[in-house]
């Protein structure tokens, strides 16, 4: 059982990274468009809330990914989706033809957020930098 479970928190923390860290990288080369999308939303000074996230979503999902101080850097990256769910996909403001797609959408960051506090409270696993 043990091995089964060290290959499944395995998995899991690369299923999770594979949402942030592509996201992160494609901010960069996306840098204008994303600040305007985020300016469009009302958030202020946009350029360095964007290289933030692109620092939490590329490094802390590559520290999720290999198991590097993976805890600390679920709970960072689970705070951020929960956040990203309420200023982005705030389905219940928005126009009803765009409703059922950002609620599933923010229904998503929540189940997302969840597997992140998992990994927060439990560990990356054996399989990983920090082993355990």
């Amino acid at each position: 059982m043990n091995v089964a479970r060290d290959w499944a928190a395995l998995i899991g923390r690369a299923l999770l990274a594979f949402v942030f860290v592509p996201a992160g990288y494609s901010k960069i080369g996306g840098f204008a468009g994303t600040a305007g999308y985020m300016a469009s939303k009302g958030l202020p000074a946009v350029e360095v809330l964007l290289a933030l996230t692109i620092v939490l979503e590329l490094g802390g999902g590559l520290m999720l990914l290999i198991g590097w101080k993976a805890r600390w850097a679920a709970l960072a990256i689970a705070g951020f989706t929960l956040l990203a769910a309420l200023l982005f996909h705030n389905y219940w403001a928005m126009p009803e033809a765009e409703q059922m797609m950002q609620r599933l959408m923010f229904v998503k960051n929540l189940g997302i957020a969840g597997g992140l506090l998992m990994v927060f409270a439990f560990g990356p696993g054996r399989l990983s930098v920090d082993r355990g």
